[in-house]
């Protein structure tokens, strides 16, 4: 009897990922809290197709913890959110628009694996997809704790007072919980290999230099342009990131290597 785990080896890693993605996606969306809509579903898919079919398991666990782990906390005190207008939308289901604002720099440095075969070259995109989603996910958090626990929240241009959910607004407890989900990602990564000890605090470093940047676009930026959304600010905030993160790596080497 082949034994699971020679099965995984010897089979195509694209047929792999069709067929576990499919799977794992099925039972989100029969799942009682709707996690992601149609659209997201569909979305979803083809970007665990191509996480699974370039990074492996690996790759996978990142994006799935980043998923399960940011829809958790969107959904923390989600009615007194909604009272106060202050919640994402559908109750906090994603749909395509949220899976490409939070994954298309991840999904570009993954198809940057599939196009570099350089091993340098390749440990540095790794990064910057562990980095999209350090960031990503100490965004969601520091912005849902926030706006669920802050018990003073400020203006990061003026650090005036303003209410919890204001685009640019920032709070102690929001921004502990979002250093600390960013280190927590990052240290998974580095037990599933993907990064070492340099990458976890870069990942780290460079999660908190992109979401403060992201709170003064939001603070000066946002509410002047329309075309400025909150899917595209996301965009811009994990390709701080992972730019951010793949710089510092880049220095930190030839640094130690003269």
């Amino acid at each position: 009897m082949i034994e699971l785990t020679n099965i995984f080896t010897t089979l195509n890693p694209w047929l792999i990922a069709i067929i576990l993605n499919t799977f794992f996606l099925t039972l989100v969306w029969i799942a009682p809290k709707k996690l992601l809509t149609l659209n997201g579903i569909i979305n979803a898919w083809i970007l665990g197709v191509l996480i699974w079919g370039t990074l492996g398991w690996q790759g996978y666990t990142i994006v799935g913890f980043y998923f399960l782990v940011g829809s958790g906390v969107t959904r923390i005190k989600i009615k007194e959110k909604e009272a106060e207008g202050i919640a994402e939308k559908r109750s906090g289901a994603r749909g395509a628009e949220n899976v490409w604002g939070s994954a298309l720099i991840a999904a570009f440095c993954a198809l940057g694996i599939l196009i570099f075969k350089d091993v340098y070259i390749q440990s540095l995109l790794i990064l910057g997809y562990v980095a999209n989603f350090s960031t990503k996910l100490s965004d969601t958090t520091a912005s849902e704790i926030g706006k669920a626990y802050g018990k003073s929240t400020f203006l990061i241009t003026t650090l005036k007072p303003v209410p919890r959910g204001t685009e640019g607004a920032v709070s102690l407890e929001g921004t502990l919980a979002g250093i600390f989900a960013s280190l927590v990602i990052s240290l998974l990564a580095f037990a599933v290999n993907l990064i070492n000890i340099q990458g976890v605090i870069i990942s780290v470093i460079s999660a908190f230099i992109a979401t403060t940047i992201e709170s003064l676009i939001g603070a000066t930026l946002q509410t002047k342009f329309t075309w400025l959304t909150n899917e595209i600010v996301n965009i811009i905030n994990t390709l701080i990131g992972a730019i951010c993160a793949i710089i510092l790596m880049v220095l930190v080497k030839n640094f130690f290597s003269n």
